[in-house]
């Protein structure tokens, strides 16, 4: 089947911690497992987890006796209009802005260990520009002398 999934795991600032790429025909949950696996070994204070809808039922079970995380799902509001969920914006807003990478708004990969090598190496500039970028103006004066 044609097309890809990403899966991202990121910390409360929309930091990349774990990410997986997986053809489009394989479920959240079953890719779920992997790469909840992967954050528990690469981030041994990782505790608590928020995760969609999509990866509700035995997961959150598993999650908890296997790897000692509360998966907790953020449920979908019944409101007719939109609602920003508490938690879940923050990997929404990961992925557009990783989606602004030419090489990642198209499926121009054919392998999925590149298509995860290029999303690495995308929020990879992200994270750079945003520790480059200075908060407050320079305070130090410059003087001449001739």
């Amino acid at each position: 089947m044609p097309g890809r999934k990403r899966h991202v795991i990121t910390d409360c600032l929309g930091l990349l911690l774990v990410v997986a790429v997986t053809a489009a025909n394989v479920g959240d949950r079953e890719a779920a497992a992997p790469l909840l696996e992967r954050a528990r070994a690469s981030h041994r204070s990782l505790r608590l987890i928020w995760a969609d809808g999509g990866y509700t039922g035995m997961l959150v079970d598993w999650a908890g006796e296997k790897l000692h995380l509360v998966l907790e799902i953020v449920k979908r509001s019944d409101e007719p209009r939109f609602v920003v969920l508490p938690r879940r914006w923050v990997v929404e807003r990961t992925l557009s802005r990783l989606m602004r990478s030419r090489r990642l708004a198209r499926g121009y990969e054919t392998l999925p260990a590149t298509s995860k090598s290029m999303i690495l190496w995308s929020m990879t500039m992200l994270m750079s520009r945003r520790l480059a970028r200075r908060t407050h103006p320079a305070t130090t004066t410059v003087s001449l002398a001739a």
